[in-house]
Parts: structure tokens; C-alpha cells; sequence
């Protein structure tokens, strides 16, 4: 604990358990980028992404209220994902991850 934090404490650590898997990072790029998606728009655009993976990981998103759903289609029920404040507010985080993935990756 030299940094002063414990592993639960760490900031860095809790958000990591939100959003630190390569598809859930993944999503929430495509849902700045292109608004609110449909499941299918999400698995077509990540392109390689198993659809069982990307439902879970849509599952975390939503449970730590990164994105929401709502209902497009009644019979039978649809729904879009989009991002909520808490989600966009990791907008400036996915801007640096951009530039320096340009920078150095």
C-alpha cells in the first residue's frame, strides 16, 4: 500500500473493473462515435466479437450505469444502448486513449 490505497480503494483499480476489457472499451467508443446502437449494429461494427461476449459486457456497462437501453421495438422487445452522463463523462479518457494509441501504438 505505498501509494496509499488498498486494491478495493484504488480509483484506478475500480474503474478498470468497470471498463478495463478490451470490448467494453470497444462499445462505449462506438456509442460516442455513432449515438445510440442497436445490439447487431454494436456486433457488426466491433467486428470479431463473440455475440455471448458482447452481451455481457453490455450487461456490466449497464449494472454500473455506463449505458442504458431503451425500448425500439415492442414485438418483439428491442432495444438501443446509448450512453448515459456517467458513461460520456469517459469521453476525455477514450480521447487520450485515441491520441496516444496514434502516438505509440
Amino acid at each position: 500500500m505505498a501509494n496509499g490505497y488498498s486494491q478495493g480503494e484504488c480509483p484506478v483499480a475500480r474503474a478498470l473493473d468497470v471498463i478495463g476489457e478490451k470490448w467494453s472499451l470497444l462499445v462505449l467508443r462506438d456509442l460516442f462515435r455513432k449515438g445510440p446502437l442497436r445490439f447487431q449494429q454494436l456486433e457488426e461494427g466491433l467486428g470479431g466479437v463473440a455475440p455471448n461476449t458482447l452481451s455481457a459486457r453490455l450487461k456490466t456497462l449497464e449494472q454500473s450505469g455506463m449505458i442504458a437501453t431503451r425500448l425500439y421495438e415492442s414485438h418483439p422487445p428491442r432495444y438501443e444502448y446509448f450512453l448515459t452522463d456517467k458513461g460520456k463523462a469517459l469521453g476525455p479518457v477514450l480521447k487520450a486513449l485515441h491520441n496516444w494509441g496514434e502516438r505509440y501504438g
